[in-house]
C-alpha cells in the first residue's frame, strides 16, 4: 500500500513539471482607440508573455503603413513564476484619412498578434453652427487729469517757436518715389510659389510659407479674414469656395500638416513636401479657374 502512494506521488510531481514546462508563448496587441481624429496620438501595446528558459526576442517592428511612430516605444519587462512578460508600448498617429489596419506581428513561429482595424477620420464640425469672428481690440479710456492753464500756456509758445524754426529752414526738395506695383492676387500667388519652389529652407519655415501664400490669396480674392484664422476655422470658411471635394479634402490636410509641422514637430519627407506644394497650388487655380 505504502509503495502504491509513493509511486502515484512521483508520477503527480512528473505531471506537473511537465505542465509547468510546456506553458506557452502568447502575445497579444491592443490599441487605446480604434478611431482617431486625423494626426491624434494613439497608444499601440503589445505584450508578449515567455516561459522560463525560452530564447525569443521581442517583437520588432519598424514601420506600419499608413502610421507614423511619434517617439521612441517604451519597453518594460515583469519576471512571473513561469516566465518573463515583456511589454512594448509605442505611441502613434496617422495622417491619412480613411480605414487602415495595424497588421499582425509575428513574435516566433505559431505565435502572432491580431490585426487591428483603425479608422482615421476628420474632426466633426456643424457648418450650420453660428460663426464667431475676432474681435478687435477695445481701448479703454482713462480718466483726464486736471491742467493747470500754465501748461497750456507753455504749449502754445513751443508750439509757435517750432512753427518759427520749421519755417525758416531750408526746404529739401521733394523726391518722387515709384509705387510698387502689386500683381492680381493670382499672379502674386503663383509667383509667391515659384520663388518658394527655389528656395532651401528648413521644413518649418517651407510650411510656414506655403500656407501663409494661400491665405493672402484667399484673403484678397474672396475677402475672407484667412490671416486671424485657425486652420479648423479657415478649413470651415473655404469649404464652399473650393467646389470640388476631393481638391478640399487634399487642402484640408495639407492646412493641418502644416500645424503638425509648426507644433508636433512632425518632419515631412520630400513626398510630403511636393504633395503639399501641389495641393495648394491646384487649389488656387481652382478658385481663380472658377471665376467667383
Amino acid at each position: 500500500m505504502i509503495f502504491k502512494r509513493t509511486i502515484f506521488f512521483i508520477a503527480l510531481i512528473i505531471l506537473v513539471q511537465i505542465g509547468m514546462s510546456q506553458v506557452s508563448t502568447t502575445v497579444r496587441a491592443s490599441v487605446s482607440t480604434n478611431k482617431v481624429l486625423l494626426g491624434e496620438p494613439f497608444v499601440l501595446t503589445i505584450k508578449a508573455s515567455i516561459p522560463s528558459a525560452t530564447a525569443i526576442n521581442f517583437v520588432q517592428i519598424d514601420t506600419i503603413p499608413h502610421f507614423e511612430f511619434l517617439e521612441k516605444p517604451k519597453l518594460d519587462s515583469t519576471t512571473t513564476d513561469g516566465g518573463i512578460i515583456i511589454t512594448g508600448i509605442y505611441k502613434i498617429a496617422s495622417f491619412d484619412s480613411g480605414h487602415w489596419v495595424i497588421p499582425s506581428f509575428t513574435l516566433t513561429k505559431g505565435v502572432w498578434t491580431d490585426t487591428i482595424p483603425i479608422d482615421v477620420v476628420f474632426s466633426d464640425f456643424n457648418p450650420d453652427q453660428e460663426y464667431h469672428d475676432i474681435k478687435d481690440i477695445i481701448e479703454v479710456k482713462t480718466k483726464k487729469e486736471g491742467v493747470l492753464w500754465w501748461a497750456y500756456a507753455i504749449a502754445a509758445a513751443l508750439m509757435v517757436l517750432a512753427v518759427i524754426f520749421f519755417s525758416r529752414r531750408k526746404k529739401k526738395p521733394v523726391v518722387a518715389v515709384n509705387e510698387k506695383i502689386i500683381a492680381n492676387p493670382y499672379e502674386e500667388a503663383m509667383q509667391q510659389l515659384a520663388a518658394l519652389q527655389k528656395e532651401n529652407t528648413d521644413a518649418k519655415t517651407y510650411y510656414a510659407e506655403l500656407v501663409n501664400i494661400f491665405r493672402l490669396y484667399i484673403f484678397r480674392k474672396k475677402g475672407i479674414l484667412s490671416l486671424q484664422k485657425t486652420t479648423d476655422d479657415l478649413i470651415l470658411q473655404i469649404k464652399d469656395v473650393v467646389s470640388d471635394k476631393e481638391q478640399f479634402d487634399k487642402l484640408s490636410q495639407t492646412l493641418r500638416l502644416s500645424d503638425f509641422v509648426k507644433f508636433a514637430k512632425y518632419i515631412p519627407v520630400d513626398d510630403d513636401k511636393r504633395t503639399s506644394y501641389s495641393d495648394i497650388l491646384n487649389s488656387i487655380k481652382l478658385i481663380e479657374g472658377s471665376g467667383a
